[in-house]
């Protein structure tokens, strides 16, 4: 998952374009290590699922922006529909959703250095990345807002790239690269594992288009809000097509079994061929994408604080702003609560971005809950606005579920339930007191 930069007076294939470029991120190039080590070729089946179930919260969430366009969005329409109680659970699950994210992100970055320097503890990449950050955001992050039109680009360079050398490789042009390995057929057996890889698989498949809630805030910059649903089709469908493209050359390339969830599977798939310059460029461009979503998610957190403080939804001590209207007391939040995941890296190196990666995937699918309850109750329940949202729900619960069948993501799973309790007790105190 991504960020990006508000545009203003946006025309609809404006907002599609740079909703491709906000929703790629580290969640793509790292985190579909672990669908497609525990699915298989079933991957390419669930980021199908997940890109028809993610096109109906968009489209959900859109008509809400188009009906009420409003400063706050799917926390207000929460807020709007079942009141104050569901707009602070929405705005406080959506703020730890992102700050797992941003912990996946940091630890991804160390994960990608780590790719140069094996021999380097993970919590020190972990903390340097977090630091160089912070100061950025002092220094002034609108700088680095600026350059993210730039870093998009990175991105999709690092995409192509990637195809062609994968096209080159089908073609039989690169050889083998010494590495004895033949390209595979993807599709030989598309439910491995009797279909539970495809079950496994679904909660990171929708992980890889987190992002959507941000576009949602962006929709209201349309020059025709009413035509958001109509650019979040042009960017599933162009997403939909990226993932399931590159994931077959993936699998084409390198067996699933080989695939590392601590290593990107497109330098997993490439550094097996003769290419030596190739996986240390396309890695830096990895690192320099990840750390600009980085940066964008530690202020969106920041943001986020200062936002729910001002309505009265967090202490309001978190509103204050010093010099230069830098925030400084929710600064201080989010830099504790970073501090905390690189303690948590120094404990658990072995494993730490699959449990960040599935807890993180989880909160995000909660907030999705959110907007489509939202929708049902202040939308016009046509039959098939109904069916879509009870699709979309019946596929969200059903990626949900799949963790529990997985002694990693189950720890996810537990985290993520803990921070669900945390922010309930907190809304019931809240509610009381009120």
């Amino acid at each position: 998952m991504s960020k990006c930069t508000n545009e203003t007076n946006l025309s609809w294939r404006q907002l599609s374009f740079i909703g491709v470029g906000c929703i790629i991120g580290t969640g793509y190039f790292l985190g579909s290590a672990i669908p497609i080590q525990r699915a298989g070729s079933s991957v390419l089946l669930a980021y199908l699922i997940a890109g028809i179930g993610t096109w109906m919260v968009f489209q959900a969430l859109a008509k809400l922006t188009a009906e009420h366009p409003e400063k706050g969005s799917f926390r207000t329409y929460a807020k709007k529909a079942y009141g104050s109680w569901a707009g602070f659970s929405n705005g406080w699950v959506y703020w730890s959703a992102e700050m797992l994210i941003m912990g996946s992100q940091l630890t991804a970055l160390a994960l990608f250095a780590q790719f140069w320097f094996p021999e380097v503890p993970l919590w020190i990449f972990t903390a340097g990345f977090a630091c160089l950050g912070l100061v950025i955001i002092l220094l002034g992050v609108k700088k680095v807002e600026q350059m993210e039109n730039l870093f998009g680009v990175m991105k999709a360079a690092a995409i192509v790239m990637f195809i062609i050398v994968a096209g080159a490789a089908m073609f039989g042009w690169l050889g083998d690269g010494g590495s004895g390995l033949e390209l595979q057929n993807p599709i030989s057996d598309i439910l491995p594992i009797e279909g539970k890889g495809l079950w496994l698989a679904l909660l990171f498949a929708f992980y890889g288009f987190g992002g959507i809630e941000v576009m949602g805030l962006m929709a209201k910059e349309l020059k025709d809000p009413k035509d958001a649903p109509k650019s979040g089709n042009i960017m599933l469908i162009t997403l939909t097509f990226l993932y399931v493209l590159s994931f077959y050359l993936v699998l084409k390339m390198v067996p699933a079994e080989a695939i590392d969830p601590n290593e990107s599977p497109f330098l997993t798939a490439l550094k097996q061929y003769d290419l030596p310059w190739v996986p240390h460029v396309f890695n830096s461009i990895l690192i320099i994408a990840g750390f600009s979503t980085m940066v964008a998610s530690l202020y969106a957190v920041t943001t986020m604080l200062v936002s729910l403080s001002e309505e009265g939804d967090a202490p309001r001590i978190f509103s204050r702003k010093g010099k230069w209207s830098i925030p400084l007391p929710a600064l201080g939040l989010t830099t504790l609560v970073v501090a905390i995941s690189i303690v948590i890296a120094m404990l658990l190196p072995e494993k730490l971005f699959e449990y960040i990666t599935t807890a993180a995937g989880l909160m995000l699918l909660y907030t999705w809950i959110f907007i489509l309850a939202s929708s049902l109750k202040l939308m016009s329940r046509t039959a098939w606005n109904l069916i879509q949202t009870l699709i979309a729900l019946f596929l969200i619960l059903f990626a949900i579920s799949g963790t529990l069948f997985d002694d990693v993501s189950r720890i996810g799973f537990f985290v993520s339930l803990g921070f669900i309790l945390l922010i309930a007790s907190a809304a019931f105190v809240k509610r009381k007191k009120g």
